[in-house]
């Protein structure tokens, strides 16, 4: 329909303006709009990958501790946590780089740099574990109890979190090295290593050609 002149002026009337679907846009503080919601079928993905990333993350650990529990360590091993301990570091090394490149090549890299650090956390904890166990049984009296699985892993524990409940403590000065060497990896573990995981994640991102955002499922808006 063209438009007509109005009477007095005879000039051309532009014609209203469009109000969008659902009522005028809400604006910010700093009158800036809304993004645009994201497409379901992203959204859907997106869930299904983050479901994915924290099943596995469970199953490694779960398997990990399962694997460290069935392990014959019963035996008396000359220079045993030595040897386990240098060559499970080895191991810990390998399994994080393995993980960068995976995060990098990643179409989710933040959840799968969650999904990485869980595996080093627990394969690490692990680690430890043994090592402490092997030590008791090579050398009893490295520790104010002799030390069962669990107990090898209860005191990794209150060792990386800096508990210190005090019940049970390295007598010798293998153990008490053992323990410091715990001490000094956790805090590069917690520092480096999480800082190195961000960043290959955040290149992961810009290799997509995308925005270092969140990758986790977004909830509903208020008022969506």
């Amino acid at each position: 329909m063209k438009d007509r002149p109005t009477a007095r002026t005879g000039a051309v009337r532009p014609p209203p303006e469009r109000e969008p679907r659902g009522g005028p846009r809400t604006r910010d503080a700093q009158g800036r709009e809304p993004q645009a919601r994201e497409p379901r079928g992203r959204t859907s993905r997106r869930r299904r990958a983050a479901g994915a990333a924290l099943g596995r993350a469970v199953l490694i650990a779960a398997g990990l501790v399962t694997v460290y529990y069935l392990l014959p360590l019963d035996g008396h091993l000359t220079s045993g946590a030595s040897v386990v301990l240098v060559c499970g570091l080895l191991l810990v090394v390998a399994v994080f780089w393995w993980e960068v490149r995976a995060i990098v090549d990643s179409p989710w890299p933040r959840l799968k740099a969650v999904e990485a650090l869980a595996t080093t956390v627990a394969l690490f904890l692990l680690l430890f574990a043994t090592a402490y166990f092997l030590l008791e049984h090579t050398a009893p009296g490295s520790f104010s109890e002799p030390l069962t699985k669990t107990d090898s892993l209860y005191f990794t524990l209150t060792t990386f979190t800096t508990v210190g409940y005090g019940d049970i403590v390295a007598r010798s000065q293998t153990g008490r090295v053992l323990t410091m060497s715990q001490m000094l990896c956790g805090l590069l573990l917690v520092g480096v290593a999480a800082k190195i995981l961000a960043g290959a994640a955040r290149a992961g991102l810009r290799r997509q050609g995308r925005e270092p955002a969140d990758d986790f499922p977004r909830g509903r808006r208020a008022g969506q």
